[in-house]
């Protein structure tokens, strides 16, 4: 499967989720949401796990990517969830999903900026349309 392909499917799968934690939130403080969800990324990894067992290219990573992706699980998975709970928890699927979404913005920047990634018209086209889509809805 192609790139574009496993990105629609990530897209679609992302387009679920926050329906599903907004409902099952209902009377849960954001913290204890955060908790509940970890439950369920550990049964998957252990399902993971299992299913296809990783561990040769596990230990052939180097320490600075562990640590690298370690940081970005601990940042996306804990506390990057913790804010859009609470976002969730006050706000509206409708809204806070879409702007919380808007991580590509942040990503491309970074790309551009940290990576030197190639800046073309198309992309920064497709950045500002994310802006105009997050402005949009503010309120």
């Amino acid at each position: 499967m192609s790139a574009f392909l496993w990105a629609v499917v990530t897209a679609c799968i992302w387009g679920v989720v926050p329906l599903m934690e907004k409902v099952g939130l209902g009377g849960a403080s954001p913290a204890a949401g955060v908790i509940v969800r970890s439950i369920g990324v550990v049964v998957g990894l252990l399902v993971f796990s299992w299913v296809w067992s990783p561990w040769a290219s596990l230990r052939a990573m180097s320490w600075p990517s562990i640590l690298l992706l370690a940081a970005g699980g601990l940042l996306a998975s804990f506390v990057g969830q913790f804010a859009f709970y609470h976002a969730l928890k006050s706000g509206t699927v409708s809204q806070v999903t879409p702007v919380a979404g808007a991580y590509p913005l942040v990503a491309a920047l970074l790309g551009w900026v940290v990576l030197r990634e190639p800046l073309t018209i198309s992309r920064v086209l497709g950045v500002a349309c994310v802006v105009a889509g997050v402005l949009l809805l503010r309120k």
